[in-house]
Order: C-alpha cells, then structure tokens, then sequence
C-alpha cells in the first residue's frame, strides 16, 4: 500500500495528498488515457514521460515531454486529453488536486505558456530552427550542461515539432557537421557551440 502525507498550497483550503512512495513504470507504459478520470497530477523523479493524442486520420500529435524534476496531468476538465506514457523506466510521484490554491494555478499558467510557445515553433519556424530551439530547450531543462540526454526517439521529437523523422535525422546530420553538436550516443547529445546554435533559432 502507498502511505500518502497531506500537504498544504498556499491559499488552498483543500491539502493536496502526496503519495510518498515511488511509483515505477516501464518504457512504454501508459500512466492515463484520453477519457480517464482526472484529479491527480505527478512528478517525475526520474526518467521521462511523453504526452500524445491520436488525429481523425491516426497520426499521433506529441504535446509535450517531461523530464525529471517537473509536473503534468493538471487538468481543467474532470477527464484528461492526452495519453500520458513513461518513454523509459520512470518513477512518478502523484498528487491528489485541490480545489484552489496559488501551486495550481502556477502549473496551469506554465502549461499554457509552454503551450504558446509550441505553437509559434510549429507555426512559423523552419525545421533547423525548431531543431535547434529544441535541443537548447533541453539542454536548459536539464541544467544548462553541454552534454544531456534526449530520452525520447527521433519519431517521438518528429512528432513533436511537425516534421517527419527524415527530415530529424537529416539536421541532425547537419548541425554535427557544422560542428554545432556532437552526438555520444544515439540519446546523448553535446553541444558544442551554444552561442551558434541559438543564433540558427533567433
């Protein structure tokens, strides 16, 4: 059984219940499903998780990613959207909502400027440029280090930024041989020049 500890939001009158324990997922396990039941939220201790929904015509749609350390599944709705599925062995720790409270709000207002954002990558840049803003968005999420790990596929980040996973693999190529990124691994990523790099997303 989870032991679960209440604990307070600023100006909340409901506690939010945090289950202590870790909850561990396999690659490729689903966390919730579009239709699901709403009213819990998690954080990711490690690991990461992807968030999708499926088109009329079956493609899948990436929202968004979520590394360790950051929040998902606040939901407007008494449903959730999107299906929520751990990329690689994750571990989560989940929250019961409260009705109020400033921690809430902050999460909702985060995800809709993230929201925002994505929207103008998709709708204005070109694919070198939403490639490059990516990689520097990850490389910031994760500490700003020169060296990080993309845990997600190449079909998932083609998915995520409207482009086909040629045309992924194929700036990949590009910014390793303007010497802009040097890749270690398939899912480990240096950046060699951060200031070049931004430049190509300006």
């Amino acid at each position: 059984m989870l032991n679960a500890t209440p604990i307070a939001f600023p100006c909340s009158s409901a506690p939010v219940t945090r289950v202590t324990q870790v909850q561990t997922y396999a690659g490729g396990k689903e966390i919730y499903t579009p239709g699901e039941k709403s009213g819990t939220f998690y954080e990711v201790e490690f690991g990461a998780v992807r968030l999708h929904r499926l088109l009329s015509d079956g493609r899948r749609q990436v929202i968004g990613f979520y590394l360790a350390g950051e929040t998902f599944g606040f939901e407007a709705d008494r449903t959730h959207a999107f299906f929520a599925e751990a990329i690689v062995p994750t571990g989560l720790r989940s929250f019961s909502q409260p009705g109020s409270g400033d921690d809430i709000l902050k999460l909702a207002l985060r995800g809709m400027l993230r929201a925002q954002e994505h929207l103008a990558v998709i709708g204005r840049q070109t694919a070198v440029e939403r490639i490059a803003g990516f990689l520097l968005d990850m490389a910031n999420r994760q500490g700003n280090l020169d060296h990080f790990d993309l845990p997600m596929s190449r079909l998932d980040i083609a998915d995520y930024l409207g482009l086909t996973i040629e045309t992924v693999s194929r700036v990949f190529a590009k910014l390793r041989a303007s010497n802009l990124i040097k890749l270690q691994s398939v899912r480990c990523v240096q950046i060699q020049d951060f200031k070049a790099l931004a430049s190509l997303c300006a």
